[in-house]
């Protein structure tokens, strides 16, 4: 594989040049290696987040087909009491 050739701009060049300075990575090649690590982690948790959402909306569409709904006005209710309850203990 032949080596990639980045273009940063003046400020992010100057974060990778602070990073090595600091002596917590040797290299820019090192500092770019974490910085893309950490970008292939954040993508990996959001394909997690979007899977579950779509599961917990597709149990709720199944629930929904069934006829099985809460009112909205009930469960606005129920959260202003919980959280009137809540204020009350923590007072």
């Amino acid at each position: 594989m032949n080596p990639v050739n980045v273009s940063l701009t003046p400020e992010l060049e100057k974060f990778v040049e602070d990073k090595v300075e600091s002596g917590r990575y040797t290299s820019a090649s090192e500092v770019m290696r974490e910085a893309l690590r950490l970008l292939e982690e954040q993508e990996r948790l959001r394909r997690e987040q979007v899977a579950v959402f779509q599961r917990e909306l597709a149990v709720r569409m199944a629930a929904m087909d069934r006829g099985e709904f809460v009112d909205p006005e009930e469960v606005r209710e129920r959260l202003r009491r919980r959280t009137v309850e809540h204020r009350t203990k923590q007072a």
